[in-house]
């Protein structure tokens, strides 16, 4: 029995000192940070603001405090009437929804300094990259495993992997992010989204008779899987060569086959993304997420469903099922509120709408520090533009094109971040970033 006892005790002690060994590990990696009476301000400011904030501007939602700080809840009017059901459960979607202020402060402002281009700056930057990444994005299965024939993965991705960054934090002003709901048929858009620098359209969305509601401009058009399998027929609604093309994830086989014998003269390239919670999903969130990565302002069209709608429609086929409506029009509320982008709709029409009780960018920063502190961020509470750095390379001399050409805010941004290149590293434990500085 004595030696039972003793057997448990050292079990126990073994534990407890891996527990110790495991969170010492932990801060050492992360380090330790107690929040200060100004974090406490900042997130309470934060919260404070963007309760009011939607209750302004939210067409009828309401913002709830949740346990802390960071938690709000979202609720819908209790006479909303919700249509989506979950495919697997069918169960009608809810009214209410929980979200994280500081997790959506502290990604989205990375998302404001990073690229979200996938180039072959990155895959090199890497350990072991081409062998450990590489060969998911290819997406081919057992041939290219782990890329172990680097020269046969290269190629698949050579048609669309530039060297460096095409696309720089701030590059364009005014942007506008154009989603695919029918509400865009109910407001003649048209000529003030082409008023916009850039404009970022999705999947096969059509222009071609629908101008007065959609506008023609289009820069870029962001792709799911299923639009870049059929990236001909995508290519066949603009001018050749006019818009960019952005793609999610594919089968680089068939895109290759296309992009060669269409032929697709079109700029085609891989997006890299930032990790988001479970809340936030869909092609259209990724627009949005291209677009905050190189634009100073962000305006979004035909996403919202406002109180009272009675389907999912998209403004040019039939109805369907889509992502979960009202929890995606919670998130973007989120984002207005947090000062992201700009919601427009039909009840919404009024261009020079003022969204009320914004957060200062002042207000922004104390609150992105201070949630950065509480995620356990990579570089929290540093202030340093570079402090998310988790993996620091040199870049290639002679790779890097230079700043003139662009705008100004684009030349300040840069020289804010001393010239380096961060890139987000998905799945990283805090958040890091990979970060390529010049070599002088």
């Amino acid at each position: 029995m004595r030696l039972l006892q003793l057997a448990f005790v050292v079990a126990l002690a073994s534990g407890i000192a891996a527990i110790l060994i495991y969170t010492a590990g932990v801060s050492k990696i992360y380090g330790t940070h107690q929040l200060s009476d100004e974090d406490l301000e900042a997130l309470q400011s934060l919260q404070s603001g963007f309760q009011k904030c939607v209750s302004s501007n939210g067409l009828g939602l309401q913002a709830l405090s949740g346990r802390d700080y960071c938690e709000v809840k979202l609720q819908f009017p209790s006479d909303t009437d919700p249509k989506w059901r979950d495919p697997k459960t069918g169960e009608l979607e809810g009214l209410s929804f929980d979200f994280n202020l500081c997790e959506a402060v502290a990604t989205w402002e990375q998302v404001r300094n990073s690229t979200t281009i996938l180039t072959r700056e990155f895959i090199d930057s890497l350990p072991n990259g081409w062998e450990e990444y590489a060969w998911r994005r290819i997406n081919k299965g057992i041939l290219l495993n782990r890329c172990e024939n680097k020269t046969l993965c290269m190629e698949k991705l050579s048609l669309v992997l530039p060297e460096t960054p095409p696309y720089f934090p701030r590059q364009f002003g005014r942007c506008a992010v154009i989603g695919n709901s029918g509400d865009l048929l109910k407001t003649r858009f048209g000529k003030e989204i082409d008023s916009y620098d850039a404009v970022v359209r999705e999947n096969g969305a059509p222009i071609q008779n629908y101008t007065d509601y959609v506008g023609t401009k289009s820069t870029f058009r962001l792709l799911n899987r299923g639009s870049a399998k059929a990236l001909d027929k995508v290519a066949e609604l603009y001018d050749t060569g006019k818009e960019v093309l952005i793609v999610k994830t594919t089968i680089h086989d068939i895109m290759n086959k296309m992009i060669r014998e269409v032929p697709i003269l079109n700029p085609v390239y891989l997006m890299l993304g930032a990790s988001f919670g479970s809340s936030a999903k869909g092609t259209g969130l990724k627009a949005l997420e291209f677009a905050l990565s190189i634009c100073d302002t962000v305006d979004m069209y035909g996403f919202t469903v406002d109180p009272g709608y009675k389907e999912w429609t998209r403004y040019f086929s039939e109805s369907r099922q889509g992502h979960t409506p009202l929890q995606g029009r919670a998130y973007y509320q989120m984002m207005e509120c947090l000062g992201l982008i700009k919601i427009h709709s039909p009840l919404r029409a009024d261009p020079n709408r003022v969204v009320k009780w914004v957060p200062s960018r002042s207000i922004v920063a104390a609150a992105r520090i201070a949630s950065e502190k509480l995620l356990r961020r990579v570089g929290a509470g540093s202030g340093h533009p570079l402090g998310s750095c988790f993996i620091i390379k040199k870049q290639v001399k002679g790779r890097h094109t230079g700043v003139s050409g662009l705008r100004k805010a684009a030349v300040e941004h840069k020289k804010y971040v001393k010239r380096t290149t961060m890139y987000p590293l998905e799945h990283n434990p805090g958040h890091g970033q990979l970060c390529t500085v010049p070599t002088s």
